[in-house]
């Protein structure tokens, strides 16, 4: 049976990195994609493994790396769109620039690789497509609305998608990760000055995070979950990923919205409730 291939971006570090020493040791090819490669000294010296230049950004690198592994490895079986950065702080803050940044490596990306992907997937009448979203793309905490609003829009995507590819024999997954001990948050844009009104509120709402963010995952326990949904021949489409998914989420899915959103309230900005 030939060995199959699944092609990652973003994966100089973190969740990426880790997804890739995942499929490579359960015997997958890996086409490991970063801004980069270049710099890579790890990655590329293991077997059945290949970096390539992509910038989720940039069209024409999204295609010059898939035909880079079609050309090493024949085709590409699975697709996990794991590259995105984050913007925090309460959205009158945030600039024009920001914004159009976040959106354009968030959504937009994952959007360009997957146009980039159909046509193989097509032909070969199979695929199967993971976003990586977050916990974030289901629930939400204060001073992270533009970055919520990037992974609502490509959960949206992403299901929406789903119905569309079924024709084709093409499966698409939401993996929903929890905080992770990566350096995404610390790489993170803040936004900053310009309305001294809002500092107190800043200083609440990241301040009961902070409290409450103790339920951090490993960047190897989400890559397992990346690759049980990329070996599930099923119609599941989302996976949690990490302890605190399991709270926040599972306290969504009880049923009750209002009751939902009045819990992370209290648990978040307790200080402005009457």
């Amino acid at each position: 049976m030939m060995k199959k291939t699944v092609l990652i971006t973003g994966t100089s570090s973190g969740i990426g990195r880790a997804a890739v020493l995942k499929f490579q040791k359960e015997g997958w090819n890996v086409i490991a994609t970063m801004r980069s490669p270049e710099k890579e000294n790890e990655l590329n010296k293991l077997d059945s493994v290949i970096t390539a230049a992509l910038d989720v950004q940039k069209a024409d690198t999204i295609e010059s790396a898939i035909q880079a592994g079609i050309d090493k490895f024949g085709q590409i079986d699975a697709v996990v769109n794991n590259a995105g950065y984050a913007v925090f702080g309460v959205f009158e803050l945030a600039s024009e620039e920001q914004i159009n940044k976040l959106f354009d490596t968030n959504v937009y990306g994952p959007m360009r690789v997957t146009r980039a992907i159909l046509p193989h997937f097509r032909a070969q009448k199979s695929g199967v497509i993971i976003n990586i979203s977050s916990q974030g793309g289901r629930i939400t905490f204060p001073t992270c609305g533009m970055y919520h609003a990037t992974k609502f829009a490509l959960e949206g995507f992403t299901e929406a998608l789903a119905y569309e590819l079924i024709p084709f024999n093409i499966r698409t997954k939401i993996v929903e990760p929890g905080s992770t001990a990566t350096k995404f948050v610390g790489a993170a844009e803040i936004t900053s000055g310009g309305i001294p009104e809002y500092e107190e509120f800043i200083k609440v709402g990241l301040g009961n995070w902070a409290k409450y963010d103790t339920m951090t995952s490993e960047p190897e326990e989400i890559a397992e979950v990346i690759y049980t949904a990329a070996t599930d021949e099923n119609g599941k489409l989302r996976y949690k990923a990490g302890e605190d998914a399991e709270l926040y989420i599972g306290k969504l899915e009880e049923g009750d919205d209002q009751a939902y959103v009045d819990y992370m309230r209290r648990r978040f900005i307790p200080e402005y409730l009457k």
